[in-house]
């Protein structure tokens, strides 16, 4: 595991982060004996790409807003490109994203047609390349306001036309996105060795069953489970 937090179980996971300003991870896997796995939520959207046998196929995952059970195929590589908060492909309906994925139908060995335009797969040591060329062509595209919000910055403007801004982007409100994000902050922490209560205390939940719920909501286990490893095979979980 590189720059990321493991996780036990049967698929193995290289993550990096990225220089891009428009990509938050990029990992890579292989299953084994495993069958399926606790998909975390997510307020990212993700390009994956996973090839059975010879066979690539190809699609965008939009942001989870809880935890599901999600099958893993046998003997199947995967390769991810986690995009950074705010932004998107331009020509998907980011309502109708959420808690969906959507596969593009015109794959090759080598390549996958996007929005009409066919671009390499994506891949593990490419992911800047391959990214920077679909904001060229338009097919990615960046929300500054939700940026700038999300660093802490006041933009000049009214929360109602902030809150527009985010549901545009990412689909999710703003309250939204960041219970998922403090969410996996918090597991990333307590698999580490932090004290639940220190967790709840430093992350801002109103007390420990806050803390329990939140977890079981968007991470689909306990604080003990998380501890124990007794949560089994997540999908990736690391610090930012």
């Amino acid at each position: 595991m590189a720059d990321g937090v493991g996780s036990s179980g049967s698929i193995v996971f290289d993550d990096r982060p990225s220089e891009s300003p428009d990509i938050e991870r990029v990992w890579q896997g292989c299953s084994a004996a495993v069958d399926g796995m606790t998909s975390i939520a997510t307020a990212h959207w993700t390009l994956v790409a996973w090839r059975v046998g010879r066979e690539w196929r190809v699609a965008v995952q939009g942001p989870e807003t809880r935890a599901t059970t999600a099958p893993v195929p046998p003997e199947t590589e995967f390769v991810g490109i986690r995009l950074a908060l705010g932004t998107a492909l331009e020509r998907l309906p980011t309502n109708r994203l959420v808690d969906h994925s959507t596969e593009f139908p015109d794959v090759s060995r080598h390549s996958v047609r996007i929005f009409g335009h066919a671009v390499p797969l994506p891949g593990y040591d490419g992911a800047e390349e391959l990214v920077q060329r679909l904001v060229r062509l338009g097919v990615i595209v960046r929300d500054p306001l939700v940026r700038d919000v999300l660093r802490g910055w006041q933009p000049d403007a009214t929360s109602r036309t902030v809150r527009r801004h985010f549901l545009s982007a990412s689909g999710l409100t703003p309250g939204l996105l960041r219970q998922i994000e403090r969410a996996r902050e918090a597991a990333v922490m307590i698999r580490t060795g932090a004290p639940i209560a220190d967790v709840a205390h430093d992350l801002g939940y109103y007390d420990q069953p806050h803390l329990a719920r939140s977890l079981g909501r968007f991470i689909g286990h306990t604080a003990t489970e998380l501890r124990t490893g007794a949560a089994g095979q997540l999908s990736l979980l690391y610090k930012t």
